[in-house]
């Protein structure tokens, strides 16, 4: 078994908090990280408290939902909450930051910005995270790895296959199709 990097660690981690978004527009995680230790993470959704999309409906001003908060501002809220300094962290993010949040994240002292997807880069939240010194890193993901419905995907597969078999379908066929079921779900075998 290969080991993931650090890198792929820490933007598993926002992949996994994006799973708690309550947002249907469009899942996102951020994971502030110092020293290779997350020191807070959040996800987009609601105000705590208050009526989530996946409920309501989003709330939509300008072509905007103005119902959800960001993830990173979530995240950098969370360490303004609990006194924990952002400065000089690292922050990873699903999705590359918008305008709002490029410029909350410059602020708050942040030296890295890891994504791992782009979606609507801004020309000028480039151009400040750069003006800033902040350091800009797409991390390649592969989301396929955090998986909770592997196995179910997998019997799925072999329900296809067995029940094609019991139609009659050409069993050479079938064992080629057997081996990509198993290189896909077991690459190691």
């Amino acid at each position: 078994m290969e080991r993931i990097t650090w890198d792929q660690y820490f933007m598993a981690q926002s992949h996994l908090l994006a799973l708690r978004s309550t947002c249907p527009r469009l899942s996102v995680g951020a994971t502030i990280v110092r020293e290779k230790r997350i020191i807070a993470g959040g996800y987009n959704g609601s105000i705590s408290g208050a009526e989530h999309c996946i409920d309501k409906g989003c709330y939509i001003r300008d072509n905007h939902c103005v119902r959800t908060i960001h993830a990173e501002i979530n995240a950098l809220l969370q360490c303004a909450k609990y006194g924990i300094p952002t400065d000089g962290a690292d922050i990873y993010i699903t999705h590359f930051p918008c305008l709002q949040c490029t410029k909350a994240i410059i602020q708050s002292g942040i030296k890295n910005v890891y994504y791992a997807s782009d979606y609507k880069n801004d020309p000028y939240a480039m151009q400040l995270l750069e003006q800033a010194g902040v350091g800009v890193v797409q991390v390649p993901f592969d989301k396929s790895k955090i998986d909770f419905l592997k196995d179910e995907k997998f019997q799925l597969a072999v329900d296809l296959l067995n029940k094609l078999r019991e139609m009659g379908a050409d069993e050479k066929e079938l064992s080629l199709f057997e081996e990509q079921v198993k290189k896909l779900f077991d690459p190691e075998t």
